[in-house]
């Protein structure tokens, strides 16, 4: 599995030679590995990477035992975190305030902070997290603001901080993070669950999370993280939002009643307690933040909020849409200006005729088409004009795979379907299973190509940017934005170009019908596919299968995750960091997943792009893709599950079907829903249900209408089971 061999990689790539350890790091190093190797997943068919023998994955070189074994020594550079106290360091922060209010008392701008840390939450620095003391005015943004960490303000990586510029080009912080801070002791006693969200909405809910110019409420439910590597004195309390926020908006969090195990209640900071009682303080951040805090305690009350109990409150401002997805938008439609109606040219390479029992003709094929990187393979980064914009670098060639099934002739011609496929996969999944078997029993003529930054050839570049700076998945990110580009061009292919082909001529006719054009994919391929939906102008109807956002939510929940935390906590050594490190991430991540994308899908689309409507297929207990994210997908999109349902979903309305417009269906494998905490779920490999809703005959059936009609109709005798 190339989780496995990351994981292994990674550790290789960590050290620095220092001889006295190799031995014993060496053994500590292999035995990772071999647990590694032996636990991980076997391969499924054209799914994920193969195992790797150990000796293989430790790699060859550098990559040899005399680098890997100092892994070790990662761990202890890394360890030098000391308790970080309210003021920072000695750098100064340039943050300003948030955007205007409406306050009586004009806001005064900042900075805030005396240093890079916020002393509001002293207990270590970047808390809480995301707050506007870390935004800068810029007129030159859609919000006039842009992300401005301090110096020291970011978790440190081998002993110095992450490197702040990879952040400062966004104008705020992403609308699906989930916003925490820590409070030592502190319990969830009686707070807003996964089971009864609504309760977040009432004037009891202990935490609160307001528009701060509307005032409205935002659903969410509190959790500590429990994930690992965490200790009494590394836990954070998290809000999770269970709708994609608004963009360019200013948020207002706040905590009240909070209590300890023994129930008592947990005692503010010495700055948030002078803030909010008004009293004396010498505090830099204190006084520089008076009128600040009168306007959060007004908009509080004006919520319903009082101020008297108060433990804590910040606020915080999500990025603009144009953050989002201006890069993605522009480079669609410079790719789309240079290929045509027709699509990329292409050639093709190889051709195999009868593969398997579904498949007449297997194609395999290169399309060119525009580079925004400055190289095509892995490892290239993203390539920028002088207006800020990706700009085109020459042109590039990436194979395609098409499946001609027996079914699709010149008489009957096959519709298209774009496959999607799962985590560092590669366009070969299905193509002697459930894909064969769907393209002829749909009579569908299915294509795949390489979802590139994060596809099979890409796992060496993927070790690189989580073993060094996480400013690196910047470019891992930027990688991405070419593999949406190259997905959306071969649908323009294939429907331009590709069906007049001579090799899908029978008796003088096409096998493909370039009218009838479709997305489907499955994990990654379902969670990049709501991107894809929102982006795409050939296809305005798509299936995805587990799909979920935000990844911030997404990866402490999967079983996939386990090697890439590992290979995480060799640099970042403790639990406040690793979240701190998602987040980040995450702000990156909104400019090709779903987070950046899924509000765009039907309604206030984005320039030049079509409606379009999904089906969400999801199975109860997934292992690698938490339901809760297909849910916020659901709900950005105003889907309806289709009733009788399994269970309930908060935000969701039920509907009897079939129905059209957007639509969910949760399947249940009568196995234990997913813990209630941010780990994944435990049990046999062979349980888990991910990957099994695509093969059941009822979830084809559905997904074939879906596609040819837009009709969300039911096929499962009942709620919808494996029986």
């Amino acid at each position: 599995m190339a989780v496995a061999a990351i994981a292994v990689a990674a550790i290789a790539v960590a050290a620095m030679a220092v001889v006295a350890m190799a031995v014993a790091a060496l053994v500590v190093a292999m035995t990772v590995a071999a647990a590694l190797h032996f636990f991980s997943p076997p391969r499924r068919e054209g799914e994920r990477l193969a195992r790797m023998p150990v000796l293989t994955a430790l790699r060859t070189s550098a990559r040899t035992a005399s680098l890997l074994c100092l892994a070790a020594l990662s761990i202890a550079a890394c360890t030098d975190l000391e308790p970080l106290s309210g003021s920072g360091d000695t750098t100064t922060s340039t943050t300003t305030s948030s955007n205007p209010t409406s306050s009586t008392d004009a806001i005064e701008t900042g900075p805030w902070l005396e240093g890079d840390c916020d002393p509001i939450a002293p207990t270590r620095c970047g808390l809480p997290f995301p707050s506007n003391v870390w935004l800068a005015d810029d007129p030159s943004t859609a919000t006039g603001k842009h992300v401005a960490f301090g110096k020291t303000t970011l978790p440190k990586f081998k002993g110095k901080p992450i490197n702040p510029s990879a952040w400062a080009d966004s104008d705020g912080f992403s609308p699906g993070q989930a916003p925490f801070t820590q409070m030592l002791g502190a319990t969830i006693a009686g707070f807003p669950t996964q089971d009864n969200i609504e309760f977040s909405l009432s004037d009891n809910s202990p935490t609160v999370m307001i528009d701060a110019e509307t005032g409205e409420r935002v659903p969410h439910f509190a959790e500590l993280d429990v994930s690992a590597k965490v200790t009494d004195k590394t836990q954070l309390l998290m809000l999770r939002p269970v709708i994609r926020l608004k963009d360019a908006t200013r948020y207002i969090v706040a905590l009240r009643r909070v209590k300890d195990a023994d129930g008592n209640d947990i005692a503010p900071s010495d700055v948030f307690k002078a803030l909010r009682d008004d009293t004396p303080s010498e505090d830099y951040s204190v006084r520089r933040r008076r009128t600040l805090y009168k306007d959060i305690f007004e908009r509080l009350e004006k919520a319903g909020v009082a101020r008297d109990d108060l433990q804590l409150a910040w606020d915080y401002s999500t990025s603009s849409r144009e953050n989002n997805t201006q890069w993605m938008v522009h480079m669609r439609d410079a790719a789309l200006a240079v290929v045509g109606d027709e699509g990329p040219e292409y050639a093709i390479d190889t051709v195999e005729d009868n593969p398997n029992e579904h498949i007449k003709k297997r194609i395999y094929g290169h399309m060119t088409v525009p580079l925004y990187l400055d190289k095509p393979g892995p490892g290239g980064t993203l390539v920028f004009g002088d207006d800020g914009m990706p700009k085109q670098n020459g042109m590039a060639d990436y194979t395609f795979v098409v499946h001609v099934p027996n079914s699709a002739t010149g008489d009957n011609p096959a519709a298209l379907v774009q496959n999607g496929h799962g985590l560092l996969g590669s366009k070969d999944e299905g193509r002697n299973g459930f894909l064969a078997a769907m393209a002829d029993k749909d009579r569908m003529v299915a294509f795949s190509v390489d979802f590139i930054g994060m596809a099979e050839e890409d796992y060496d570049t993927v070790v690189d940017a989580i073993s060094n700076d996480v400013g690196a998945w910047k470019a891992v990110v930027g990688r991405q934005h070419q593999g949406m580009i190259n997905s959306l061009l071969a649908m323009r292919m294939m429907k331009g170009r590709f069906w007049k082909d001579p090799l899908v001529q029978d008796n003088g006719k096409s096998v493909i019908d370039p009218t009838k054009c479709y997305y489907r994919g499955d994990s990654q391929g379902g969670i990049f596919g709501t991107s894809y939906m929102a982006l795409s102008t050939d296809v305005t109807r798509g299936l995805l299968g587990e799909p979920g956002m935000p990844y911030n939510l997404l990866l402490n929940r999967s079983s996939d995750f386990t090697p890439f935390f590992f290979v995480l906590a060799l640099y970042y050594n403790d639990a406040i960091e690793l979240q701190r490190v998602l987040g980040l991430v995450q702000m990156h991540w909104d400019r090709v997943e779903p987070m950046g994308y899924a509000p765009y899908i039907h309604t206030n689309m984005l320039p030049n792009t079509p409606s379009h409507e999904i089906l969400i297929h999801a199975a109860i207990g997934d292992y690698q893709v938490t339901p809760l994210g297909a849910h916020m997908i659901a709900r950005a999109v105003g889907a309806q599950n289709l009733s009788p349902t399994n269970r309930k979903i908060y935000g969701i309305p039920e509907k009897d079907g079939p129905f059209t417009g957007s639509g969910i269906v949760e399947f249940d494998f009568n196995l234990p829903e997913s813990p209630k905490t941010n780990v994944p779920p435990s049990g046999p490999e062979d349980d888990d249900p991910h990957d099994k809703v695509r093969v059941l005959d009822s979830a084809v059936y559905q997904t074939d209408v879906w596609l040819r009609e837009g009709i969300v109709k039911p096929f499962c005798d009942q709620t919808c089971n494996p029986e």
